[in-house]
């Protein structure tokens, strides 16, 4: 019987490696193999064992989530679990999590999943949000901050200098996708890059950011706060859950806001 020209865990591996930018031969001396094993490996002719598919997605950088799909692939049983937050086995983490929110007070600060939507806040970040009417998206039943800024409506119209903070927007998630393959962000990409008003170069990230760090400057009520941000993510996830999670904290990013950020937090 001939073999077969490719195999699902090889059409994996082939696409990761050209996303990667890597020929067989550089996937090969990374990982401590041939370039003929990894030619193998992707056209079906060989089987690696679950070993050999650890080494090759350490060097390519996969995401758990696509490790437990390569894995799954291959015949083999995912590596890597995928838990709720509130499971016991996350107690630790949570504990984490909720230690940074509140030791960012009176600041805001958010946790988001992969394609942005919330998942916790601090009570100045739910305050700020509410005061965005940022409500719950209708599909997820939780707001998705990059749908809640970016197409048409009250939130977008709040942003001082809507143009550069999408373009922005759209240049990370970009970014995220590239670095990160993955169907939900391609999809989410998709999406908001068709929304009315959103050029199609802004997507592309045709142009650059004319400042050193983006700010976000909001008036609500004709009162002005503006922004700038960091983004934290755990070093060493082991679960999928973890590895997406980013936590969004915000500072003033002048004089004004800094002096009026308690009574704008206050609620």
């Amino acid at each position: 019987m001939q073999p077969s020209p490719t195999s699902p865990a090889g059409r994996l591996l082939r696409e990761w490696r050209a996303a990667r930018g890597m020929s067989q031969l550089d996937l090969a001396h990374a990982a401590g193999t041939t370039p003929r094993h990894v030619s193998f490996v992707e056209t079906g002719r060989a089987n690696p064992s679950p070993a050999m598919l650890h080494r090759l997605a350490n060097v390519l950088d996969m995401p758990l989530r696509d490790r437990n799909g390569l894995l799954q692939a291959a015949g083999y049983a995912p590596a890597f679990a995928e838990s709720r937050l509130d499971a016991a086995a996350m107690a630790q983490v949570k504990r984490a999590l909720d230690f940074l929110l509140r030791a960012h007070m009176p600041y805001p600060a958010l946790v988001l999943n992969k394609v942005w939507d919330l998942v916790a806040a601090n009570p100045s970040g739910e305050r700020l949000l509410s005061r965005l009417g940022a409500g719950a998206d209708k599909r997820t039943e939780t707001p998705n901050l990059l749908r809640q800024f970016l197409a048409p409506g009250p939130q977008r119209e709040m942003v001082v200098d809507w143009p550069n903070m999408a373009r922005s927007m759209l240049r990370r998630l970009r970014n995220e996708l590239l670095h990160r393959p993955d169907e939900d962000r391609r999809r989410l990409l998709e999406e908001v890059s068709a929304y009315p008003g959103v050029p199609a170069s802004w997507a592309a990230g045709d142009e650059p950011d004319p400042l050193p760090v983006l700010t976000i400057a909001f008036e609500v009520n004709g009162r002005r706060s503006t922004w700038f941000s960091t983004v934290t993510t755990l070093g060493t996830p082991q679960d999928v859950t973890l590895q997406e999670l980013s936590i969004e904290s915000f500072f003033p990013a002048d004089d004004a806001t800094e002096t009026a950020v308690r009574e704008l937090v206050a609620g």
